[in-house]
């Protein structure tokens, strides 16, 4: 195209020649050699460029000099940028950091310098305190919650499958249902003797109950037999050191095995002859050998004078303190 009649460069402001190719742009007119970046000076790839204040860039300088950089990706943003976190987003790189939900048309909530939707501000908000969100209205649970399906909730989202009552933190799940307490314990699951719950895992048959594996345990010790071979006397169970212990009197406080000879008892403690022995430097004593008493432990006369001054005093007022009250108890 030609321009006569005056017209001139919108650069250079000179004019054109008679069949001189010129370039024409929302009004204006260039020279071919004068249509170019603003920046770098060089023609415009297959023609783009981007205008700012009256000035055309092509894309590379634009972006340089006035496009946004991503905060995640780092690429250029062209079109909508989402201003947040003092940091530019493109709008499918502005994410939540726990979930990855999209947060440019959701909102979001600044948590300890993140990102984050509403529901995992109010789960990792519950988690400070100690509690569940319910999986259902996203809202703290305050009081009691149940889980179901493996996630918690507020028990007033659900009615009994059986009776249809609102439930409440007793509610139990059985295949894939949610039941009152009163109903599920209609269902043959078996109760446990010692707690009176529901068993819904493994279980226990022992002494003519049902027992949870953690609440079948030692008359005597309380600890937990997993599995472990028990003994039974009048109608309780125990481990076999404190069936023994019941059966034939004294267990070493050393090996913990029956005393079956001579024994030595002191402190309510009993120890085979050969295991009575000093608990600081493990001298073995005998019937004539004076010991004292520290931490309920037989400590020998040698190692008792090696304590502060200040703590024997101390322990001789506590030893004539007990004394009194066994005297007085007596009395």
């Amino acid at each position: 195209m030609s321009y006569g009649n005056g017209a001139l460069c919108h650069r250079c402001h000179e004019g054109f020649g008679a069949n001189e190719e010129i370039v024409n742009s929302n009004g204006e007119v260039w020279h071919t050699q004068c249509f170019v970046c603003a920046q770098c000076f060089q023609p415009f790839p297959e023609g783009v460029f981007y205008e700012f204040e009256g000035r055309k860039y092509c894309e590379h300088d634009f972006h340089v000099l006035f496009a946004p950089c991503c905060g995640k990706c780092r690429e250029f943003i062209v079109g909508r940028v989402i201003k947040a976190m003092n940091n530019s987003w493109h709008p499918d790189c502005f994410l939540c950091e726990i979930c990855t939900a999209p947060l440019a048309d959701e909102g979001f909530v600044k948590n300890a310098g993140r990102a984050l939707c509403r529901e995992c501000n109010a789960k990792e908000k519950a988690k400070g305190m100690g509690k569940y969100v319910c999986h259902k209205c996203h809202a703290i649970i305050d009081t009691g919650h149940i889980k179901f399906r493996g996630e918690a909730y507020h028990p007033y989202h659900f009615n009994c499958s059986s009776c249809g009552q609102e439930l409440n933190a007793d509610a139990r799940e059985k295949s894939g249902e949610l039941y009152c307490l009163r109903c599920h314990d209609k269902m043959g699951i078996p109760i446990c003797g010692a707690c009176r719950r529901p068993i819904e895992e493994r279980v226990v048959h022992a002494l003519g109950k049902a027992w949870h594996v953690e609440h079948f345990v030692c008359a005597k010790c309380e600890r937990p037999f997993f599995g472990t071979r028990h003994y039974e006397k009048k109608g309780l169970a125990y481990c076999e050191t404190h069936y023994h212990q019941l059966l034939f009197g004294n267990i070493c406080f050393v090996c913990n095995n029956v005393v079956t000879g001579d024994v030595f008892s002191a402190f309510n403690k009993s120890w085979c002859v050969g295991h009575f022995a000093c608990s600081i430097c493990d001298r073995k004593m005998s019937h004539k050998t004076k010991f004292f008493e520290f931490d309920l432990k037989p400590v020998c006369r040698v190692c008792h004078e090696k304590f502060p001054g200040e703590l024997k005093k101390r322990l001789k007022k506590y030893h004539e303190e007990v004394s009194k009250r066994q005297i007085m108890s007596n009395s």
